[in-house]
């Protein structure tokens, strides 16, 4: 499984444009709340955690009780940690949380570059315990104390993958759903890698929904290179887990190599899928056992799912899709990335006029995000923001996007400045929301 450590322990946030310093933290005022945690000192006990660690959470405003929350974990490496300061700001996994009465947390370990991730990424090492304390903090601080005890749906990319999968493993009775993009816990030792400690599947965590995401090229399509050894480690932790019925499925991004690129237009609809069948109606309730009535299947690396019940080959070595609806999105998705949308976003609400400044607030879209907003002026356009939205990892998004799946630091603003206004003339203005998908707002 040498494979395996590769994957996990380097990491691309050199190749990222990640520079913000731990300290550069976008404002925590309601509904955002941050916890954060110093290192041991002087030296931290077997199992406690020795890096200092950050929490950032979102509460959809109004929500009067918590069903779950949503995990945002970013990867290994200076850089990527550092990407995790802004996750709780994405305004489409808002969507998403909203949508459930979840919370949407983002953590930042600050790891330095040179040390070894396994220190924070394998959950056993303290980082469990950590982020059940933040739970129960962040609760107290937000005045929802029922964080602590709500159902948890993790997402998490490279070192981050490996520590969610390791969450299923060591607390499956807490996670109601786990999608694992380019990083999964190890499930045999390491003889090479002695930090890396390999995990056991009990059979609870055969009944958590869970998905591998690795890019094509990290040893699907692109055999050789710093991230060959992904496919082999992800294909080994399905083929395992899903031997034994786990209700695990497969997604290859055909674009990308380690980065998340479009991975979020199949995350979200497929954690929507989950956290609707698997969140009890009032907080504090049982979580539902995962539906598999209706689960659709698909042989390994393929394209074409169909109905479990048609399926004519082994399913215990088939892909695990949880319904049509997101099979259907996920034969799109293992295509080209573009999984269709035909709903508009959400309008732009309290516009607001100061002198030439336009501000407005607006909700992402919770199948495409927000790619940009259009400024119409006495019915005609005349600006953009942002003016040339650019991604360098997939679709043009409105917030950016970093290497880990998180907002551009600093922060995007929802401002226009109207520099060709007349002066003492009235005027209307009008904002219009446009999805990663082209749709505009009403």
């Amino acid at each position: 499984m040498r494979h395996l450590a590769f994957a996990l322990l380097i990491t691309a946030s050199s190749l990222s444009a990640q520079n913000a310093p731990y300290d550069v933290f976008p404002p925590a005022d309601a509904p955002y709340y941050r916890v954060r945690y110093e290192a041991p000192m002087p030296k931290a006990a077997p199992g406690e955690l020795i890096f200092p660690v950050n929490y950032t959470i979102w509460i959809p405003p109004g929500v009067k009780s918590l069903r779950g929350v949503i995990v945002h974990q970013h990867g290994c490496g200076e850089g990527s940690c550092k990407s995790g300061l802004t996750g709780a700001y994405d305004l489409h996994w808002q969507a998403l949380a909203k949508k459930h009465d979840c919370a949407l947390l983002s953590p930042s370990y600050e790891q330095p570059e040179k040390a070894d991730c396994q220190m924070w990424c394998d959950p056993r090492n303290g980082s469990g315990a950590a982020f059940q304390k933040c739970l129960a903090d962040l609760g107290a601080k937000s005045g929802h104390p029922e964080l602590s005890n709500v159902p948890w749906a993790l997402w998490g990319h490279s070192g981050g993958g490996h520590w969610a999968g390791g969450m299923v493993l060591t607390h499956p009775e807490r996670v109601a759903c786990a999608w694992l993009r380019s990083g999964v816990p190890l499930l045999t030792p390491d003889e090479k890698r002695t930090t890396i400690k390999a995990h056991t599947v009990p059979d609870a965590a055969l009944k958590v929904p869970v998905m591998c995401n690795p890019g094509t090229k990290e040893g699907v399509t692109v055999k050789e290179g710093r991230f060959a050894g992904v496919w082999p480690s992800n294909e080994a932790f399905f083929t395992a887990v899903r031997g034994k019925g786990g209700l695990i499925g497969v997604a290859v991004d055909p674009l990308t190599a380690h980065e998340c690129g479009n991975s979020r237009y199949m995350a979200i609809p497929w954690l929507d899928a989950c956290l609707a069948a698997r969140l009890p109606q009032k907080s504090g309730e049982p979580m539902n056992a995962m539906p598999t009535k209706g689960a659709w299947l698909a042989p390994l690396l393929g394209t074409d799912a169909v109905a479990a019940a048609n399926y004519d080959g082994d399913a215990k070595k088939a892909v695990w899709l949880p319904d049509e609806a997101t099979a259907k999105k996920w034969m799109q998705f293992v295509k080209d990335t573009h999984v269709p949308d035909t709903t508009p976003p959400p309008g732009p609400t309290n516009v607001r006029v100061n002198g030439a400044e336009l501000t407005w607030d607006a909700e992402g879209d919770l199948e495409s995000g927000l790619g940009h907003f259009i400024i119409e002026r006495d019915g005609k356009e005349i600006g953009t923001v942002p003016q040339d939205a650019k991604n360098p990892f997939g679709r043009p998004i409105f917030q950016g996007q970093q290497y880990s799946d998180t907002p551009s630091n600093p922060l995007v603003k929802m401002t226009f400045i109207d520099k060709t206004a007349e002066a003492g003339k009235k005027h209307a203005y009008r904002v219009i929301a446009v999805n990663t998908a082209g749709l505009k707002s009403e």
